[in-house]
Order: structure tokens, then sequence, then C-alpha cells
């Protein structure tokens, strides 16, 4: 019987050959991070420049420019960019960038894509609070969004201080959050319901949630945060690339767990409140901007830029389909909540059908 055939395999890389191997896999994702982040600061400086020049006033984009610039001589021009689209403008870049940075944090820490601020408590003390202000103590203005904002750090703290137990885990993170959104969901409802005519629109339009409806001041607020958050979250990235892996490999790469987990919640906690006490809940933006990213990334680092981006880029394309593609204007929610909804009936049959659903 003649000897079995053998053919010469894939010869195996050498020690030496090993360091090279890296620094050009290295090399290829941080090209890709380029590529993508590239891309998606052009896409949203190209949706910023839309939001200021179409409408029912077209406006050359020269005109704009010189107008944001503070050198132009039509004072119609100055009206309507500077006192009407420019503000919405900055908001739903302001609100997207919070939004997008918030979620990514939720995710990657408590290791579950529906870790969402939208379901974990927060969102929800943030329209009580502004519903209670509107309806019980008759606010208005950045009265009310001073409220929301105290209602979304009240709730996201208590939430994270309901589930420690020595620590905090995602399972028990979202649950208990759940369990609060829905409990302040359910007190909302009954003020809205108790509320005359006026008031309760008023408070609806506001849960609902809309960039338009931002006030000059919380949106100073907005980006001073911003300015602030940034750095730091840039500087525990590498805690949060650690916590990826698991708490107990965190530990061993010298990541001090509990507090950075502690450091980047909170961070993410006050982006989101003065994101919502800026234009109100924006629903399902925190949920998909991450996994878009993630997408888009592969395994290439920069979720945190890149989800911020898309954040951003999200939040605009949906005023724009709000404000100028429908029949009727309508809030900037309206257009999130369609669009992130079906993706989280999407999600859940994934995770079924991965046998990951309960």
């Amino acid at each position: 019987m003649s000897a079995a055939t053998t053919y010469p395999g894939p010869a195996a890389p050498s020690p030496a050959d090993v360091p090279t191997a890296l620094a050009a896999h290295r090399r290829r994702l941080r090209r890709r991070t380029t590529a993508v982040v590239a891309a998606l600061c052009v896409v949203v400086v190209g949706l910023f420049a839309t939001m200021l020049t179409v409408g029912s006033y077209q406006l050359p984009l020269a005109d704009v420019v010189a107008s944001v610039l503070h050198v132009g001589d039509d004072p119609s021009v100055d009206f309507v960019v500077q006192g009407i689209r420019l503000p919405v403008a900055l908001a739903a870049l302001g609100v997207g960038l919070a939004l997008g940075l918030s979620g990514v944090v939720f995710q990657t820490l408590l290791a579950n894509p529906l870790a969402s601020p939208d379901f974990v408590g927060v969102s929800s003390g943030a329209s009580l609070f502004a519903a209670g202000a509107i309806i019980v103590v008759s606010l208005n203005g950045i009265a009310t969004s001073v409220a929301a904002l105290v209602g979304a750090l009240v709730s996201g703290l208590l939430v994270y201080a309901l589930a420690w137990r020595g620590g905090v885990t995602g399972y028990r993170f979202i649950l208990i959050g759940i369990g609060i959104s829905q409990f302040m969901l359910s007190i909302t409802a009954y003020l809205v319901a108790r509320a005359d005519i006026h008031d309760a629109r008023e408070a609806m339009t506001w849960i609902i949630g809309s960039v338009g409806m931002a006030d000059p001041g919380t949106l100073q607020a907005l980006f001073a945060v911003l300015l602030l958050s940034v750095p730091l979250l840039v500087l525990l990235a590498r805690p949060l690339r650690g916590l990826q892996l698991g708490d107990d490999s965190a530990a061993a790469l010298g990541v001090r767990v509990e507090a950075a987990r502690w450091g980047l919640m909170t961070l993410a906690i006050v982006l989101v409140a003065f994101a919502t006490a800026a234009a109100g809940p924006i629903m399902f933006v925190a949920l998909v901007a991450g996994p878009l990213a993630h997408r888009l990334l592969g395994s290439a680092p920069g979720a945190l830029l890149a989800s911020a981006l898309v954040g951003a880029a999200l939040v605009m394309m949906a005023e724009l389909v709000a404000a100028h593609l429908l029949p009727t204007a309508l809030p900037t929610g309206v257009v999130t909540g369609a669009v992130g909804a079906p993706y989280l009936l999407w999600l859940l049959v994934s995770a079924n059908r991965g046998g990951r659903g309960g």
C-alpha cells in the first residue's frame, strides 16, 4: 500500500516575522480608523451646511458662510441663519455628539447592546422632572431644561446606586434601570393625563424631543460639558478597552475596575443629561450610534469618536427629514423613534436567534 500523499501547508511565520506582521496589522487598523473618521467628518460637515442652506427660504452657501462669520451685509440673511437655522444646527450637532458618546460608553461598560440611556432610567427621569416643572410648577424655557437636567442626573445615579452590590454588573443595572424607567414613565403619564390641555400639549412636545426647542443657555452648557468630557473620555479610553475584556482581565491589566466604571458611567450620565436638557429625550440615537460605528470600524480602534460622529449625523438627518421632507413639520424625536424602533425589534430577534434571548 502506497503511503498517503502529503502536501506542504503554509509555512508558519518565524518569531522574527511576528513583530513585523503585528506592526503591519496595526497600520491597517489605523488607516481604517482614519478613513472612517474622515468620511464621517465630511458627512457631518455636509449635513451641517445643508441645515443652514435649505428651507422655505433657500440660501446660497456663500451667503451662509458670510453670515456665520459676521461679514455679511444682508440683515434678512443674518436673521434666518443666525436667528433660526444656526441654533438648530448647533443643537443637532451637540445633542448627537453627546448621545453617541454616552451610548457607546453604556454599551461597552455593560456589555449589552440594549444598554442605552433610553431604557435605563436616564431619559425617563428627565421627562418626569420636565413634565412636573411644566404641569405642577408652571415653569417653562430654561427652567424646564434645568429640571430635566436634575431629573436625568438623579435617575441615572439612583439606578447606579441600586445596582451596586460590591460592584455593578450589566444585567442587574439594565433590569433595575428598566424598572426605574417604567416607574417614572407611569408618573409622567399620570401628570399629563391630569393636566389641562395647554400644559399637557407643552409637556408632550418636550417629552417627544426636538432640537428646535433648544435654549441658547442650555446649548452653551452642553458644549461646555462636551469640551470637558471628551478629553476625560480620551484619558479613560484605555480602561474602557480593558473593561471590554471582562473585569478579571481588566484588573490583570492594572485597571481599577470599579473606579474606572464609576468615572465612565458618571461621564455618560452627565452627557445624556445635558443633551436631554437641551432638546428633550431624542430616543434611539444612543442605542444605534455605537453599533453603527462598530460596523464601520470593524476591529479598528476609534469607537468613541466614530460613535459621536454617527450620533451627530443621525440627529441632523432626523431633523432634516422632520423639518423639510414630511408634509407637516414634526419634532426630531418622532423621526428617530420611527427609525430606532425597527432596529430595536431586529436587535431582539437577532439575540433570540443567537440563543441570547430570554
